[in-house]
């Protein structure tokens, strides 16, 4: 029981000693001995001692020197104090410098050793005690969710990494990272899975890091690395790699398979001038965002944002004079154009997927034509009818990550290929999300097979609990796809296909949207 317990004797009388040892080492103690102040001082520097039991006349000096000594060293171990000549103010004296117990010579054994098996009760607790205060401390300085350092850590270890590199001329760096978009990522998947992907992103930034980097979750989708003696251009280096690794990650809890897309801020002193620690992680945030600002996906660094910024400064009494609502209209039609450009890009990638599919060439189209037609008779806003037209084109984008042998095949489908197939929706989500104005049909096309009795996928969802849009896409897909010949079946007459269409009023499709889209037919 006691075979990890050790014993330090400090006696100058040799027979004491000898004879404690062959007492204490019945109880399995290990048992050390030393006859001198000096030796017992020694013992304790080389070794932790669980008790001490030391005479309070040693040859060399008092045994409370070496107590007050232990205190600071060490205070968990349990010194007991015994002596020839005792008296009230030894006693108190040992008691009042931290002493465990004090005996008398000639010593009573069975107290000796009840008074060290209090002593190792007691130790036993005050270590626990102070095990637990030190994982209270660290859990306080961790993310639950990531388990990485969190902001109130940064605030300590900053302030003492900054002066540091002050000090001794060294080089102190820190990258800012944001995940892009992922506001979008809890808005379509639910913010438990948007946990998953911030503890694996986490994770990756560990892995990517080394040893003595110290990775920090500053807040939300924010994460923070700050590296010890790390100058510019090796920080440079390490963020562009970063960069990489993160977007060709693919992240995959649940099986869900996306990737993303993030920005980095850097910042390094002493080439930045910076008078403290936060100073240095403000400017890596002032970095982040002018990342964000250029379109994100990519790293900023200081340096160059600033002087950037100082050219901007330089060209504004320029702009003075510009009628400013003049330069809004300019700035909007900008964003337009820009708008446009992608979408048509987009809408162009849409159509080269569906050609080698299965539906015709128009099915897109047509079906724009039908959810426009819907919209309109439910007296949808122009938002939302002009949403739903750009899911009518894209909603089957995600069919970029099907294997062409199924959705070329001819023969039945098996339930390992319709399982594939069941993934499109949200291979499409994944590349719409990152196109902001695009954000509003993200609902309708991820849930776009979705059945009215809840029987559909992705989620199973069940009445109005599927997005309205979604509920419109469906009645219009499943039409469409009817009429149009498949390499495994030729097309449907129209009237065949408005039978299918009424037979899954109630399981399949909601009766409503039928309602009208059979009026409109």
């Amino acid at each position: 029981m006691h075979k990890n317990v050790r014993v330090l004797i400090v006696d100058d009388d040799a027979n004491i000693c000898e004879s404690l040892k062959n007492v204490l080492s019945e109880e399995d103690y290990t048992v050390i001995s030393a006859g001198t102040l000096a030796l017992g001082k020694e013992k304790l520097a080389e070794e932790f001692y669980n008790v001490t039991l030391v005479d309070l006349n040693l040859p060399d000096g008092s045994g409370l020197e070496l107590l007050k000594e232990l205190k600071k060293a060490n205070s968990v171990t349990a010194m007991i104090v015994f002596t020839g000549y005792a008296s009230v103010e030894n006693s108190i004296a040992a008691l009042n410098e931290g002493a465990f117990s004090y005996l008398q010579k000639p010593l009573n054994l069975d107290e000796l050793k009840i008074t060290i098996k209090k002593a190792l009760q007691t130790q036993e607790l005050t270590l626990n005690n102070k095990d637990l205060l030190n994982k209270l401390k660290e859990l306080n300085m961790k993310d639950p969710l990531t388990n990485l350092y969190n902001y109130r850590y940064l605030k300590e270890r900053l302030s003492s990494e900054f002066k540091r590199a002050q000090r001794y001329g060294l080089s102190l760096s820190v990258i800012m990272i944001d995940i892009d978009y992922f506001k979008s990522v809890n808005d379509i998947y639910g913010h438990q899975f948007g946990d998953l992907i911030l503890r694996e992103f986490g994770q990756c930034l560990k892995d990517s890091s080394r040893d003595n980097d110290i990775v920090i979750r500053y807040g939300g989708e924010e994460f923070l690395i700050l590296l010890p003696d790390t100058i510019k251009a090796r920080v440079i280096s390490f963020a562009g790699r970063l960069l990489d690794r993160l977007g060709a990650h693919v992240f995959d809890p649940e099986g869900k398979k996306i990737k993303l897309k993030t920005s980095i801020g850097l910042v390094s002193f002493p080439e930045d001038s910076m008078d403290t620690g936060m100073t240095l992680v403000d400017s890596a945030d002032k970095a982040l965002q002018a990342a964000k600002e250029m379109g994100g996906n990519r790293l900023a660094d200081f340096a160059e944002v600033e002087i950037f910024k100082e050219q901007v400064s330089n060209q504004s009494g320029k702009l003075e004079k510009e009628n400013v609502e003049q330069l809004k209209k300019k700035l909007l039609m900008m964003k337009n154009r820009v708008n446009q450009t992608l979408l048509e890009a987009i809408y162009a990638f849409a159509k080269a997927i569906e050609s080698q599919d299965y539906y015709a060439n128009e099915h897109a189209e047509s079906m724009g034509s039908i959810v426009v037609a819907i919209g309109k008779k439910l007296k949808l806003s122009d938002k939302e009818i002009e949403n739903l037209k750009h899911t009518a084109i894209l909603h089957d984008l995600g069919k970029i990550g099907i294997p062409d042998k199924i959705l070329h095949k001819k023969e039945k489908l098996t339930e390992r290929d319709f399982d594939k197939i069941k993934t499109h929706p949200q291979i499409s989500v994944e590349i719409l999300r990152c196109v902001h104005f695009l954000k509003g049909i993200a609902f309708m096309v991820l849930h776009h097979h979705e059945r009215f009795n809840g029987f559909g996928y992705p989620n199973g969802l069940k009445g109005e609990n599927i997005p309205l849009g979604a509920r419109i896409i469906a009645v219009a897909d499943v039409y469409q796809a009817l009429i149009s010949d498949r390499p495994y079946r030729k097309a449907y007459s129209k009237k065949e296909a408005l039978k299918i269409v009424k037979e899954g009023i109630g399981t399949q499709f909601d009766p409503e949207i039928v309602k009208v889209f059979l009026e409109i037919i």
